[in-house]
């Protein structure tokens, strides 16, 4: 009985983390469609200056040079998004494992949760 709770805790705590994944993975995800926009509203763009939010203050930059750091801003988002799915996947995989091991033991038991 003591090993299922532990069991059950541990697949608590797992999904917990599993849910707060999903949640970076959304922000980062419009985070991203943000840059999209703002790359393609950039390259359609004919003026040679645009102007940049910084804290409080727009400045004036270069739009290629606005243009390259907006891509890579979207490279690392992407990136990250793609390192979050792989987490996801493994405790996925993990909380399904657990999900296993948690009714073997209850089978054996006759105990239902």
């Amino acid at each position: 009985m003591n090993e299922t709770n532990q069991l059950v805790n541990e697949f608590e705590r797992n999904r917990n983390q599993l849910m707060m994944l999903n949640s970076q993975k959304q922000q980062l995800q419009m985070q991203s469609a943000g840059f999209e926009m703002a790359i393609e509203e950039l390259s359609a763009s004919k003026e040679k200056t645009v102007f940049k939010g910084i804290g409080n203050i727009l400045i004036p930059k270069d739009r290629t040079e606005t243009l390259s750091d907006l891509k890579k801003q979207k490279e690392t988002s992407d990136l990250k998004i793609k390192t979050i799915e792989k987490q996801e996947k493994m405790l996925t995989d993990k909380l399904n494992s657990l999900k296993t091991q948690i009714e073997g033991q209850q089978k054996g038991t006759g105990t239902d949760f």
